[in-house]
This record gives structure tokens, C-alpha cells and sequence, in this order.
């Protein structure tokens, strides 16, 4: 199942914001409360059941801690980063410059040329991160870009600045025709004394600031926005992956809601009709339907368990009708071993025997034969409930099925999407069977 948020109700166009009220289907269908409210909360495209949509108060509720966490970079790792980039550059122009020039007249040494481009590229790095965080802080976006093209202009020139100041305090600032050799802008070497030649700062200047600003401030503003907008997108479809889950549970959790009151009022029924012709057989079943309410409560809030604790749920279902129908109802059971463990959907097995039991063995004066079989083909659990009985159909001659097996079908298809099958069928010798096919997936891990 992919989430796709939807902006607007298919049936009457009403704008659906993520905060707002909203129903939606099984297959992401999704409409308005009023347009809900007229189709008696069934879908319309799907005829699936509407259920409500988790409502957020706010964007940022949809993301936990834990994922805004792995949204944000430390900020030691952008020092880090910047740093190693630019020694990185750094080290390649001196090897390039000196490979370029070895041999000629006059070539300077390695060092020399090393000790100009650190000079010059190395003092990028301290001032990376602030204009990382910079232009985070304050992204060019289409409603505002003239206003933040002039904000990003000023802060280059002070990138610019920075870069100056910074350059100017190492040995190979500027050319000293003097001595004849390089010297830093804020150091004389030759009287040992601090002195600030600003003439040569604000040549600096006038020479650096197209080149800084064009060849490493706008790169370090283009990288941040491509981060910016991969940390938004990243944020997005966390998001639609929590809502997504929050939503499955949701819808799961209410389909299973539906099957208890309906599984305990029919056991109900049974018991009340025995109350008249068997007080102790009637008494038999109470006991044991607490003992299966008590295993209910138990797995209130589990979604999955395995084919053998839903089979021992069964089981216990069908002590209470043997009370009912004493010799006249069989039943075989033909799991075979390694599908024991398989996960399958917690009361998935006994909503489809109680309609074999209500509309195969309890039409028939002789009784009849249940058959539960499960076997693994492939990747898939194959599970199949079979029955004796008259068979059942609809006025067009299709078998058709009450609120046990739709609400199985719409469970499995919120679990396992396109993976799945549920299929009902009349038998040619009499009798109907289902088979429900997911994939298999076991609990317990092999060695």
C-alpha cells in the first residue's frame, strides 16, 4: 500500500488539507465528511468502508524525534566536511599548477606553490559553514527571489570580506616588491611588528570578490539549497510513510473491531437457542466462550499471529458448537508442519468456519464435514476452508459472502495489497470453499 496524500475529494472537488477531516478507503480513496456522509461511508470507486483519516495538528507532528534526527547534519560533520573539500582542492591545484610548470624557467618549488594555494583556497573553509547555514536559513524561493538575490549579494560581499581577512594573515598574502618575496598583510617580517598595510586590503578586495563570490560563495549556496530541498523531501516521505502506517493500523484495527462484537453476538445467539433444550451444554459454552473473550482480550491490540495460535482459536470456537450440534459436525484439520509458524492476521480463520458452520452444517439434518487445510506453494501460504453443505449463491448464481468475509478481504488487502487473494467458490459435489492466499511468512526463524 503507497500513500499518496490526496488535496481534494474526487466527488464534489472540496480542498482536503492535511489537517482536516477526511474519510478514506482501503485503495487511498479519499473524500470529504459530506460527500462520505451521502455514499453511508462506502466507497464509491472501490465499494470499500470509509473509515476516518488520522488527523495532524500540524506538519511537524507526522515526523518523530527520532526521524528529525536523521534529518539534521551535526554541525561538526559540515566543519569536517568543509575542511577536508578544500584542503582536498587545495593540494590538487598545487600538484596541477606544479605538474603544468615543472621544467620551466624559473619554476617555483612545490612548497612555495602549495603555501600560495592554501593561502588562497584553504581560508575558504572556516568560512563554508557559516554560509552553508546562511543560505539555509534564508533559501531563494519563487516568491521571494529578487529580496533574497539582494540579501545573498550582501552576505557574498561579506563572505568576501571574510575570505580577506583571513588570506591577508598568512605568509603568502601579497606579492612585496620591497623584498621581493611574499609577505602577509597584517605582519611586517622584516621589523617583526604587527602593522596593517591597507592599501593592499582593499586592492585585495576589488581583485577577490567577482572570484569569491562567483567561484565559492553561489557553489556553497547552490549545494545547501540541493540539500535543503533532499532534507524536505526525505521529511516528506517519512511523513507519508508514518501516515501510511498510521493509517493501516487505523483502518486494521477497526475491521478487527467489527469482527469481535460480531463473532461474541452470534456465539451469543447460539447459546441463548441452547438455553431452552440443553441448560448444560448451554453452560458448557458460556464457560468456554469466556475462555475464548478472555484470549481475545489478550490479543486486543495484535494485528498478526501465527497459523497455530489461530488455529488453537478455532478450535476453542468450535468446542462451543459441538455443544450445539453434538456428533453432527466433523472437522479435519490439514496444516501441514512447516506452515505452523506462518504469520497470518489475528481472527482471520474464524469468521469464514463460522459461515461454514451457519450456512453449511447447520443446514443439514444429517450434518456435515469441515476441512482446514494450509499448505506453503512458493512464497505463498495457501489456506483454504471447505465445507459439505448446501452451498450458498447469490440471485445470479455467484457465491457470495456476509460482513465475516468482506471484512476479511479488506484486511487482507490493507496487509498485503496486490500479494493477496480471497476467493469463494461452490463446489460441483456440494458445499463452498474459500481459499485466502498471502505471503508466507514465518515467525519463528530457522537456523
Amino acid at each position: 500500500m503507497h500513500l499518496d496524500m490526496k488535496t481534494s475529494c474526487p466527488k464534489c472537488a472540496a480542498a482536503l488539507a492535511a489537517e482536516d477531516e477526511a474519510y478514506i478507503c482501503s485503495y487511498e480513496c479519499t473524500y470529504c465528511p459530506a460527500c462520505a456522509s451521502k455514499m453511508q461511508n462506502s466507497c464509491g470507486h472501490c465499494g470499500g468502508e470509509l473509515v476516518r483519516r488520522p488527523r495532524r495538528n500540524s506538519p511537524e507532528s507526522a515526523t518523530s524525534p527520532e526521524s528529525e534526527q536523521q534529518l539534521k547534519t551535526h554541525p561538526g560533520v559540515i566543519w569536517a566536511i568543509s575542511f577536508g573539500v578544500w584542503t582536498f582542492i587545495a593540494a590538487a591545484a598545487s600538484a596541477t599548477i606544479y605538474e603544468m610548470y615543472r621544467g620551466m624557467p624559473g619554476q617555483m618549488p612545490f612548497l612555495r606553490i602549495a603555501g600560495l594555494q592554501f593561502s588562497s583556497l584553504l581560508t575558504y573553509a572556516p568560512l563554508t559553514p557559516f554560509a552553508f547555514a546562511l543560505a539555509t536559513r534564508y533559501p531563494v524561493q519563487r516568491n521571494n527571489w529578487g529580496r533574497r538575490a539582494l540579501l545573498h549579494l550582501g552576505m557574498g560581499l561579506g563572505f568576501t570580506l571574510g575570505h580577506i581577512v583571513l588570506r591577508s594573515a598568512t605568509p603568502y598574502a601579497f606579492w612585496d616588491p620591497a623584498s621581493r618575496n611574499w609577505s602577509s598583510v597584517f605582519w611586517n617580517s622584516h621589523l617583526y611588528h604587527f602593522s596593517v598595510v591597507w592599501p593592499v586590503v582593499k586592492r585585495m578586495f576589488f581583485l577577490s570578490v567577482v572570484d569569491d563570490i562567483t567561484s565559492a560563495y553561489i557553489p556553497i549556496v547552490v549545494v545547501a539549497h540541493a540539500v535543503s530541498y533532499y532534507r524536505r523531501f526525505r521529511e516528506r516521505e517519512l511523513r507519508a510513510t508514518q501516515l501510511e502506517g498510521q493509517l493501516a493500523k487505523a483502518h486494521l484495527q477497526t475491521l478487527k473491531s467489527q469482527l469481535q462484537p460480531h463473532f461474541l453476538f452470534n456465539t451469543m445467539h447460539s447459546i441463548s437457542s441452547l438455553m431452552l433444550t440443553d441448560v448444560g451444554a448451554a453452560d458448557r459454552m458460556m464457560t468456554r466462550l469466556s475462555d475464548l473473550l478472555r484470549l481475545s482480550l489478550e490479543n486486543n491490540g495484535t494485528q498478526m499471529t501465527s497459523l497455530i495460535r489461530e488455529i488453537d482459536f478455532v478450535n476453542g470456537y468450535l468446542e462451543i458448537e459441538r455443544a450445539r450440534f453434538e456428533d453432527r459436525m466433523k472437522v479435519i484439520f490439514d496444516i501441514a508442519p512447516e506452515c505452523l509458524d506462518a504469520q497470518v492476521p489475528h481472527l482471520l480463520l474464524q469468521p469464514l468456519v463460522e459461515n461454514a458452520v451457519r450456512h453449511g452444517i447447520s443446514r443439514m439434518s444429517s450434518g456435515g464435514q469441515i476441512w482446514i487445510s494450509a499448505t506453503h506453494e512458493g512464497g505463498s501460504l495457501e489456506v483454504r476452508i471447505r465445507d459439505n453443505g448446501p452451498g450458498m449463491a447469490a440471485p445470479g448464481g455467484s457465491p457470495k459472502g456476509g460482513v465475516g468475509l468482506s471484512v476479511t478481504r479488506e484486511r487482507l488487502a490493507t496487509l498485503y495489497g496486490r500479494q493477496q487473494g480471497c476467493e469463494i467458490r461452490n463446489l460441483s459435489k456440494g458445499g463452498v470453499e474459500v481459499h485466502l492466499q498471502m505471503p508466507f511468512v514465518c515467525a519463528r526463524k530457522t537456523a
